[in-house]
């Protein structure tokens, strides 16, 4: 009976207690709520913030034709090919950018270009010229001097000071030095087909350090006649844009396939490329690596006709599992592109092939920057979303 009375005395009390438990309960869950709450506010606040800094690094530049954008030291264009457009209609594109600030030279312009056939930009440096800018040009002999086509031996019969490298091999780069304050460089050449018709993107750097890069390896060709592995070799040369970094590597007297391969191993999430040629076996091996033994995810645009050539990796690639596509323009995707991790970003005249390596004039810029790099990505997404699904019968992966 007493042992009876004592279990429901103890019940009694244990539900007396519940509603004391309930409410401690309750209120930690209250407190929690607020917490998360309190988090979430913070999250926002910081993404809305990155947001907004964002949008100071890299405001945007107007365009007719293309994409523009700004951030401290750089500016960053990428063309918007329009094949179906006459000829005469192609302004407000790069080139015109690019003479404009031709025209606002003073003292000096450095220009190493594969070709020029563009009128906006030949005229803008025959202009500098005719002022009394020391203009000086530096080419390919068959595609440049040697092109029919071409607006450079008007420059040449007009007084301006042009070479050739005379060589078999090729003079690739395309960068223009404007009066030792800045540096526009990328995949772009000096035409029209480059403006309008491909898929190319520019660089700008207002920075003394690339500007003193840039006009070394030009004072070799320019001065001494250095190309190719007969030029010095001043190795990778990095130095700091705004809140990033930027490594700067001629070729081919540099060891330009370590760096890459250096920075494809650095790779942990996502591999992105977009390629004119893409013939580096080692390269793409590299990128399957990463997707082993790291679960790197490795997404690819070839440009459509040399992706199915007998050098090109893209069978390979795409036999491995890899996500790749052919580019959707009608005319040439002339990228040179690739983008590790959402963050770097690796650009120029360099086409990923043997010939950039062993033989041409190149130059390679690894960028170290987000905000760069979400721009290059944005590209990327824009000609992925145009770009071909790989058809079965086109490539044997027996």
């Amino acid at each position: 009976m007493m042992d009876d009375l004592r279990k429901q005395s103890t019940i009694g009390q244990g539900w007396r207690g519940l509603p004391w438990l309930l409410a401690f309960v309750i209120l930690a869950l209250g407190m929690l709520l607020v917490v998360l709450q309190s988090v979430q506010k913070e999250r926002v606040r910081a993404q809305h913030e990155l947001a907004q800094t964002r949008v100071w690094r890299s405001s945007q530049i107007e365009l007719d034709f293309g994409r523009g954008y700004s951030g401290e030291g750089w500016q960053l264009y990428f063309t918007e090919p329009f094949s179906k457009a006459k000829r005469a209609d192609f302004r407000g594109g790069i080139d015109s950018l690019l003479a404009k600030a031709i025209d606002n030279t003073r003292v000096s312009l450095d220009i190493a270009v594969f070709d020029l056939d563009n009128l906006i930009i030949a005229d803008a440096i025959l202009a500098a010229h005719r002022r009394g800018v020391a203009v000086r040009l530096v080419t390919d002999d068959e595609h440049g001097l040697h092109n029919e086509e071409s607006d450079l031996p008007r420059l040449r019969e007009a007084g301006v000071s042009i070479i050739d490298d005379g060589r078999s091999a090729l003079m690739h780069n395309k960068f223009m030095i404007l009066d030792e304050k800045a540096v526009w460089t990328g995949s772009m050449n000096y035409t029209i087909n480059g403006a309008y018709r491909h898929n190319n993107n520019v660089l700008a750097l207002d920075d003394a350090r690339a500007v003193a890069a840039f006009q070394a390896e030009f004072e070799e060709m320019f001065l001494r006649g250095e190309f190719g592995v007969r030029s010095t070799d001043d190795g990778v040369q990095s130095f700091a844009l705004g809140t990033g970094q930027v490594s700067v590597i001629f070729g081919a007297e540099s060891d330009e396939i370590t760096a890459l391969l250096n920075e494809i191993a650095s790779a942990r999430h996502s591999i992105h490329f977009m390629a004119f040629v893409f013939s580096l076996d080692e390269l793409a091996l590299a990128m399957l690596r990463q997707t082993e033994e790291r679960d790197v995810r490795v997404r690819g645009i070839f440009e459509r006709r040399s992706s199915l050539a007998n050098w090109s990796v893209m069978p390979d690639l795409y036999c491995a599992g890899a996500d790749v596509r052919q580019d959707g323009n009608a005319n040439y995707l002339h990228h040179k592109v690739i983008i590790i991790d959402q963050q770097t970003v690796i650009t120029g005249s360099f086409n990923f092939s043997k010939s950039a390596i062993r033989s041409n004039d190149e130059n390679l810029l690894i960028i170290r920057h987000p905000d760069i790099a979400a721009l290059y990505l944005d590209e990327w997404q824009r000609q992925w979303d145009s770009a071909l699904r790989i058809r079965e019968d086109l490539v044997d992966c027996g």
